[in-house]
């Protein structure tokens, strides 16, 4: 090793050390916001050497998770982060990337089923939502402010739905107080896809 290389030892962790000093004013400011970048975890550094995919976004096929297709059926895959959709007699499959909760403790995994579909919903944040944000506001309505994006699609399970975003930064990754969200353009074309009864597994 050349006497150089030994005295610089990482251009690519300056980089990245000097970054995360630099963003991490930016995100302390905006905490208390619903849309903030408070609201979504970081990821690890992309820089760093990856040995496997542990996230394995691929197509999937429905029969190892349901018994049938009856009024189609919706898988969520936490891990992976993707959501993905079968209709009714297994000839159309779609796969779209998803925001998933922040945390294993406000993670819901099971069977459920959509029991509503709203186009401009509104928002309300839960009790525990504004226990942990006290500065979020009560009652947001629709419009680009409202964190549950253009579309909603709601569960049997209280307070979970799977819905849209205005903010894009949240999809892949870790952003949500539970729900599983998506990009506005595919929320409405899942909206339109799915109806009342489509079963519901998140895995």
């Amino acid at each position: 090793m050349s006497e150089q290389n030994f005295k610089n030892p990482g251009r690519r962790a300056f980089l990245a050390g000097g970054a995360a000093l630099l963003a991490s004013p930016a995100i302390a400011q905006d905490l208390g916001s619903v849309n903030s970048a408070g609201t979504t975890q970081g990821e690890r550094d992309l820089t760093e050497t990856v040995r496997r995919n542990i996230s394995s976004f691929r197509t999937l096929d429905w029969q190892p998770y349901f018994s049938d297709l009856r009024r189609g059926a919706i898988l969520v895959d936490i891990d992976s982060r993707a959501l993905h959709y079968w209709a009714e007699g297994g000839d159309f499959y779609k796969l779209y990337p998803s925001s998933v909760p922040l945390s294993e403790e406000l993670t819901r995994r099971g069977r459920t089923k959509i029991v509503r579909k709203v186009e401009g919903p509104s928002w309300r944040p839960t009790p525990s939502m504004l226990e942990r944000n006290p500065d979020w506001p009560e009652f947001i309505g629709p419009g680009p402010d409202n964190p549950m994006g253009t579309h909603a699609l709601y569960l049997s399970w209280t307070y979970y739905r799977i819905h849209g975003t205005h903010d894009t930064r949240k999809i892949g990754r870790q952003s949500s107080n539970g729900c599983i969200g998506l990009f506005n353009e595919h929320i409405a074309e899942l909206y339109e896809l799915s109806e009342v009864g489509t079963q519901v597994l998140l895995i």
